[in-house]
């Protein structure tokens, strides 16, 4: 005798049944959605055509607009960059009160303490101190100008990333020496001796004591304000510099580290050994460029931003497109909508089938407008030197936009159709 199915095993089935027909009727529903989209599609090709190009626009527009502004970010930061980011100010910002009297005392750096930190510190490559003094010079035609002069050690052409453009930088035998030479500007040279090359080999005064030119220089790139250097400076050696100030004090010492990475952890190593050194109440300073690096990252980041979604109205042109394009199509496929509906067809299966077709024309808009995007940056990489950088990030949003506006603008069309009734779509004409 066969045995008897209990109730529960066959609810469970039923259950199972309609799991697989409901399954069956999703996976047909999707592919007939599809199918109609893209017989949709070549019925009126040049309609499509135009309303995905307005997405091909926005989304270029999107990915051209990062590439701009990383393009920007990247040679603000490298400029700054040029300056030193790895370097560190140490300054002598004043003295406090001493003894019963509270009488002021000046607490100024010297060359020892220089010496003192380069040998404690092994992290730094170069270092600098900086003597500063003024004098007038002479132009001719009867110009005299007071001008900076800088007694500095060779290292300062490597710590402030000095560009010699005629002639040579001070080396350790001018300094050791107390070798009476200059290197001036290119400012300097072209209003004295009227070019740069002409400058070199000559001589002047400085406080009565001849100089010769040895070299022109200039600063890598503009240093936001950042320097202390002038339009016309002369630089001399220390040990020579010493002889106009009178005493072995300076006011500011340079140090350049191996990487940015070490600035930080320095900073604070530098303060330690300089306290060790002078009076407790003696204040010291030091500065770097991390601060104006942060800054201008963060401002070229806010820019991008801005420029994107100045982008993204473009995006916002294209999915208005994408709406009055499928609200057409809705009133010409009215009695297409009856027949289906009558035929069966459900409110949600026409919503999905129109909802659809706008994705769909967003996403191929979408899709091209990334390759035209793309194709600049990329040429310009492959025919120049240049590298313009790409950011995968931006194909990705402007993807995920493109995806976005289809579904946003094509709601209303689809829910235009979903809502039509049967009997009135088949009477349309």
């Amino acid at each position: 005798m066969p045995p008897v199915t209990t109730i529960d095993e066959t609810a469970r089935q039923q259950r199972r049944f309609q799991q697989t027909l409901l399954s069956a009727r999703r996976t047909m529903v999707w592919s007939e959605i599809l199918k109609i989209a893209l017989d949709s599609f070549r019925a009126s090709k040049l309609r499509f055509a135009l309303t995905a190009l307005g997405m091909v626009i926005g989304t270029a527009s999107v990915i051209l607009v990062v590439t701009i502004g990383l393009t920007g970010k990247e040679f603000i930061l490298g400029e700054i960059q040029k300056i030193g980011t790895n370097q560190i100010a140490l300054e002598y910002a004043g003295g406090g009160s001493a003894g019963a009297e509270s009488n002021i005392y000046n607490d100024y750096l010297t060359r020892d303490d220089e010496k003192a930190i380069d040998a404690q510190l092994p992290g730094i490559l170069y270092s600098s101190p900086i003597l500063m003094t003024h004098d007038r010079i002479s132009f001719g035609g009867g110009v005299v100008k007071d001008t900076l002069v800088l007694g500095v050690s060779p290292d300062y052409q490597h710590v402030r990333n000095l560009l010699v453009t005629y002639g040579r930088f001070l080396d350790n035998t001018d300094d050791a020496e107390h070798i009476k030479c200059a290197v001036v500007t290119e400012t300097f040279a072209k209003l004295r001796y009227g070019s740069i090359d002409a400058a070199v080999g000559h001589e002047f005064s400085i406080s009565g004591i001849p100089f010769t030119i040895i070299g022109v220089f200039k600063q890598s790139v503009t240093d936001f304000g950042q320097s202390e250097l002038a339009d016309e400076t002369i630089l001399i050696p220390y040990s020579v510099a010493r002889y106009f100030t009178g005493t072995d004090n300076v006011k500011l010492i340079y140090f350049s580290m191996r990487s940015m990475a070490e600035v930080n952890d320095a900073t604070a190593e530098i303060k330690r050994i300089i306290k060790t050194r002078h009076r407790a109440n003696s204040v010291y300073t030091t500065t770097d460029l991390r601060e104006v690096l942060s800054m201008a990252e963060t401002i070229s980041n806010i820019l991008t931003a801005v420029l994107v979604l100045v982008s993204a109205v473009t995006l916002a042109v294209g999915g208005v497109g994408i709406m009055n394009i499928m609200l057409a199509t809705v009133r010409s496929r009215t009695r297409e909508i009856g027949i289906r509906k009558a035929l069966g067809a459900t409110s949600r299966e026409i919503r999905l089938q129109f909802l659809a077709e706008a994705t769909i024309i967003s996403l191929i808009g979408g899709v091209i407008g990334c390759l035209v995007g793309l194709s600049l940056p990329l040429s310009v990489r492959f025919f120049t030197d240049f590298s313009l950088p790409v950011s995968p990030w931006s194909v990705v949003i402007a993807l995920a936009a493109a995806t976005g506006v289809g579904i946003i603008f094509g709601t209303m069309p689809a829910t235009r159709a979903a809502q039509m009734d049967p009997i009135d779509s088949l009477k349309y004409e």
